[in-house]
């Protein structure tokens, strides 16, 4: 992990801070009042997303996440995932939760950097792979021995297109 100030970041790592900062006031925290936002990028665009809290906590996402969900919605996930930043009030650079970085890792791979930040401007740059050692990752259907199951069949046959 490299250490640093946001001053010492390059100038595509700090408009993807910025964005981050941006998506962070569109918080929605009225539980926690800890607002987070991440910028996610994709080939040259960058797609902004921020914690969105539930009464039920288990309804809450977090702002990477959301960022990653958005992409695919706003077809910016045609274009590969490149780099994330997140950033909040913290006293060190903000980590992603553990499920955040599977699906970091899921859809931007091993070597997706990862762009940790506080609001006083402290910086630490990582991949997905060190934050998530020993990954988990789900073997295509396809390649998967045996056939697949009935039922399986039945519902892929069955839908609706």
């Amino acid at each position: 992990m490299q250490k640093t100030v946001y001053a010492q970041l390059s100038a595509s790592d700090r408009r993807l801070v910025d964005a981050a900062r941006k998506a962070r006031a569109r918080a929605y925290a009225h539980q926690s009042q800890f607002e987070v936002g991440a910028a996610a990028l994709y080939g040259r665009k960058i797609v902004f997303g921020c914690n969105v809290e539930s009464d039920v906590y288990g309804l809450t996402n977090c702002a990477e996440r959301t960022a990653i969900f958005a992409a695919h919605a706003c077809g910016a996930a045609n274009e590969a995932l490149r780099a994330i930043a997140v950033i909040a009030d913290t006293p060190e650079p903000v980590v992603p939760c553990g499920a955040c970085r599977q699906v970091m890792i899921e859809q931007g791979g091993s070597d997706l950097r990862v762009i940790m930040a506080n609001t006083k401007g402290d910086v630490t740059i990582t991949t997905v792979a060190e934050l998530l050692p020993g990954w988990f990752r789900l073997e295509p259907l396809a390649k998967r021995r045996g056939a697949v199951p009935a039922n399986l069949r039945k519902a892929k046959a069955t839908r609706r297109r």
